[in-house]
């Protein structure tokens, strides 16, 4: 089972500066994981609990692979979890380049404690925002992927406006079946209305989907 606590990755060369960020953590009650650089943070990175709340704490000027190069790769990834840029050496472009890369903040060193943890608990609670839309767009989806095709095809009609009688010429059947399987169909997905179906079908771009099941 994964938990619900939030862990915080932090990056960073400086092992003074790690073993603070740690106690500091611990002070408040946050689990912490440390790296002495981002090489070893990749890693690790396939075994960290992809669904656990939290962010990463990163350091831009390492030896080796540099934050922000970090911060590009976990892009490519499309690691979830928000990042917090801390350095010393900050600078505006350094700063320009990590926010258009989608830095949650950048902090310059030293900082004062509750500065951080301010900025760090703002990222849990993206995190957690991130995680839980991200569990309503897979329910969503796998809803969808259990009606059967025909079901698909009216709701996917529904949401576009279409009248039970449009559709019914559309997909050459009755209206009868249309409205069957059109209170079918939203009973399965759990929606009570039209409205909300579209919010659903548009959190999880259903229309993209493959086909599901033969038609019915």
């Amino acid at each position: 089972m994964v938990s619900d606590a939030p862990l915080i990755l932090v990056i960073d060369d400086d092992e003074a500066m790690r073993q603070s960020a740690a106690f500091l953590l611990a002070s408040v009650r946050l689990d912490s994981k440390i790296f002495a650089s981002a090489e070893d943070f990749l890693a690790e990175l396939p075994r960290l609990p992809a669904e656990r709340p939290g962010c990463i704490l990163l350091d831009v000027r390492m030896p080796g692979m540099s934050g922000l190069e970090l911060q590009r790769r976990l892009n490519d990834r499309r690691c979830p979890l928000p990042v917090l840029i801390i350095t010393g050496h900050g600078d505006i472009p350094m700063a320009v380049a990590a926010m258009k890369a989608g830095a949650e903040d950048f902090i310059e060193k030293p900082c004062r404690d509750q500065i951080l943890l301010d900025a760090i608990n703002g990222a849990i609670r993206k995190s957690r925002e991130r995680l839980a839309l991200d569990a309503e767009r897979n329910a969503v989806r796998d809803r969808f992927g259990r009606l059967t095709r025909r079901e698909q095809e009216v709701l996917l009609a529904v949401v576009t406006g279409k009248q039970n009688k449009t559709i019914a010429l559309d997909l050459d059947i009755s209206v009868k079946t249309v409205e069957v399987h059109r209170h079918t169909g939203m009973e399965k997905m759990a929606a009570g209305s039209v409205a909300e179906l579209s919010r659903m079908f548009t959190l999880a771009n259903v229309a993209m989907l493959p086909a599901g099941r033969p038609l019915a």
